[in-house]
């Protein structure tokens, strides 16, 4: 009985050993399907971002004569270039919602290109960040309701669009009278205004590019203008994008909401609404419920 299972062992043990042999004289790319001709090689090549001669932000030249600004853009170039999934996705929303941005600072007559902030802030989304500043705009609850926008468990008109960037605007404009210029009044609206007359005071400096700040303002304005650069530059960045990969903006019309809608989800199946595309749309609603007090009315993006 000994001398069969040592038999048996032997032989498995010779066996692997032969199979073992044959796979190293055949090679494992003799194992492997043959390439398909027909598919484009995924080219990932590892080069530095081409730095502009020249940039202006709002208006004002950045200094790029000095070693660590341009070192510092080269940075931010560099993070949005080879981040491709966020910096995809972004570019592929701006056509959403920039339309909308931009038609609210021709009117409120303010710099285009502060909608970069915006960017920079949300990547064009209505996220929450770990301080708890809410919506494309990040704003906090405090500096939201000083400019109107009303913020509740029902209503958060931080996650209104076009609310929200008129806020923005005035609390940019303030920013902008307040510091003297806009890349400090970019600064403020990072770090806060009391934060920014501190470490002015403390270096006697009234320039955003000569101060020692903490790193997310220090770097808060380069992001914006490195994105400012990609979108500008579709070609000298290699960005293949075709017109219909860009998100179209949704169509709608706008309904006026002057009673209390006791479930916003009931309201949607009587109106044959998709409870999913009102919320889409208003996203400022943040209850199941809508209350509205006397001589207070709501407008309703509804989808067509």
């Amino acid at each position: 009985m000994k001398k069969k299972k040592i038999i048996i062992i032997l032989g498995i043990i010779i066996c692997g050993i032969g199979i073992y042999a044959i796979a190293n004289i055949v090679g494992a790319e003799d194992f492997l399907p043959p390439p398909n001709n027909s598919q484009p090689l995924y080219e990932n090549v590892l080069a530095a971002p081409p730095l502009p001669d020249r940039i202006d932000f709002c208006g004002e030249t950045t200094p790029l004569n000095l070693y660590w600004v341009k070192e510092n853009l080269d940075r931010e170039l560099i993070n949005h270039c080879y981040n491709h999934s966020r910096t995809l996705l972004t570019l592929k929303r701006s056509t959403r919602f920039f339309p909308v941005i931009e038609k609210i600072m021709k009117e409120e007559n303010v710099p285009e290109d502060l909608k970069y902030l915006c960017v920079t802030e949300s990547n064009l989304e209505n996220v929450v960040s770990p301080a708890k500043a809410a919506g494309f705009w990040q704003f906090m609850e405090s500096t939201a309701k000083n400019y109107g926008l009303e913020v509740n468990e029902i209503v958060d008109e931080r996650y209104h669009l076009e609310k929200a960037t008129h806020a923005a605007c005035r609390h940019l404009k303030k920013l902008k009278n307040q510091f003297g210029s806009w890349a400090l009044a970019a600064a403020a609206y990072n770090m806060g205004e009391n934060g920014l007359e501190k470490r002015m005071k403390e270096q006697q400096l009234d320039n955003y590019w000569d101060m020692f700040l903490n790193q997310e303002t220090s770097r808060y304005l380069y992001r914006c203008i490195a994105y400012k650069i990609i979108f500008e530059n579709f070609e000298l960045y290699n960005i293949r994008l075709a017109s219909t990969d860009f998100y179209k903006p949704i169509e709608y019309k706008e309904i006026d909401i002057d009673k209390t809608i006791e479930d916003v989800r009931k309201y949607c199946t009587d109106n044959k609404i998709l409870y999913r595309q009102l919320k889409e749309l208003n996203p400022w609603l943040r209850s199941t419920k809508l209350t509205v007090t006397s001589n207070k009315k709501y407008s309703l993006k509804i989808p067509l």
